[in-house]
C-alpha cells in the first residue's frame, strides 16, 4: 500500500482496543503494514442506563465508526462480529475476518452465591447480571428461580460490580477473559455449552470493514481472512438476518464443522421473557440451504 500508515478506527474499551491492537499486529506481521489507531465514541458507549432490547436501532456500537469509514477519516474500522447488522451501510463491506476465539458465554459466580446442590453451582434465587435478551431468555430455561437484572458497561466494569455484591452472578463472553487475561481466581466462572447455551451469531470472532471502493484496502485485508471460520459465521448471521433480527431478539445460533467435514447448527429462540424457549438442532454435510432449514424451523414455531 507505498508504505502508506493506516488508520483504524475503534472504540475506546479495553477489549475494544485489544481488537484493534491485535489487527495492527495482523497487519504488520503479515503484510508488512503500519497502523495507528483512532478511538471513536459509539452510541453503545454513551448510553450505559439502558439494556440493549431498549436503545432504538440497531448498530449501536457500530454506527459511529461506518460513518467515519464513510467520511474518509478511517480505513479500517474492527468490530465484534457479534454487534454488527446483517447488512453494511451503502458504500461500505465486511472485507475479512479473524480466527474465531471461545464462543461460549461464561457464568461468573460471586464466591458467596456459590452453592454446589443447585444447578450451574449458582445458588436459589440468586441475582444475575445481563443486558442480553438471549442471555436472560437462556439462563431463565435453566434456572427459572433466579432473577435477571441489566448489566452495562466494559467487561472490567462489570466484573467490578459482581466483586462489589451488586450481583450475584454475571453472564460474558468467554472470548472477552481470554483476550483480556483477567484473573478469575477469586469468583466460580462456569463455561457454558454452545449447544446447551447457544451463543450469539459469530461470537468470538472479530470482523473488519472498510470502504467498498477501497479495492487496495480490500485486497490487503483478505491476507488475512480466515474462509473456514467464514463458513460457519455465514450461517449463522443468516439465520440472524431471516429471522430480522439483532441485539433485540432473543437468538443464538452457533455453527461448527466437525473432523469429517459434517456441520452442525444449534439454535436457541424465545418471543420474549414471558415465552418459551425453542432449541433446534440441524446437521448436514453442506451449508447449502443450512440457515434457511434453521430459521423455517424457528418461525414456525413462532407462528
Amino acid at each position: 500500500m507505498n508504505n502508506k500508515v493506516i488508520t483504524i478506527g475503534t472504540r475506546g474499551s479495553d477489549l475494544a482496543l485489544w481488537q484493534a491492537n491485535y489487527l495492527k499486529d495482523q497487519l504488520k506481521e503479515n503484510c508488512g503494514i503500519e497502523a495507528e489507531l483512532q478511538i471513536i465514541q459509539t452510541t453503545g458507549d454513551k448510553i450505559t442506563d439502558l439494556s440493549f432490547d431498549k436503545i432504538e436501532g440497531k448498530g449501536f456500537f457500530t454506527k459511529e465508526l461506518e460513518e467515519a469509514l464513510l467520511q474518509g477519516h478511517i480505513d479500517v474500522a474492527v468490530h465484534s462480529m457479534k454487534d454488527m447488522p446483517t447488512s453494511s451501510p451503502a458504500g461500505l463491506c465486511l472485507a475479512a475476518i479473524s480466527h474465531r476465539e471461545d464462543s461460549r458465554d461464561v457464568l461468573i459466580i460471586h464466591k458467596d452465591a456459590i452453592n454446589e446442590s443447585e444447578e450451574l453451582s449458582l445458588k436459589k434465587d440468586a441475582n444475575v447480571g445481563t443486558s442480553s435478551v438471549r442471555r436472560k431468555s437462556q439462563i431463565l430455561h435453566l434456572r427459572p428461580d433466579i432473577h435477571v437484572s441489566d448489566l452495562r458497561g466494559n467487561v472490567p466494569t462489570r466484573i467490578d460490580k459482581l466483586r462489589n455484591g451488586t450481583y450475584d452472578a454475571i453472564i460474558l463472553a468467554q472470548a472477552g477473559l481470554n483476550r483480556l487475561a483477567l484473573d478469575m481466581q477469586d469468583t466460580r466462572c462456569i463455561p457454558l455449552h454452545p449447544a446447551e447455551f447457544v451463543p450469539a451469531p459469530a461470537q468470538g470472532v472479530l470482523v473488519y470493514q472498510c470502504r467498498q471502493d477501497d479495492l487496495e484496502m480490500r485486497k490487503t485485508l483478505m491476507q488475512i481472512h480466515n474462509y473456514e471460520v467464514a463458513e460457519c459465521t455465514n450461517v449463522e448471521r443468516k439465520v440472524l438476518k431471516i429471522m430480522e433480527g439483532g441485539c433485540h431478539i432473543p437468538l443464538g445460533v452457533h455453527c461448527s464443522k466437525d473432523a469429517n467435514g459434517y456441520y452442525h447448527v444449534h439454535a436457541a429462540y424465545s418471543k420474549g421473557l414471558d415465552h418459551a424457549l425453542i432449541k433446534i438442532r440441524k446437521s448436514q454435510s453442506t451449508i447449502f440451504n443450512l440457515a434457511e432449514l434453521v430459521a423455517g424451523e424457528l418461525l414456525n414455531y413462532n407462528k
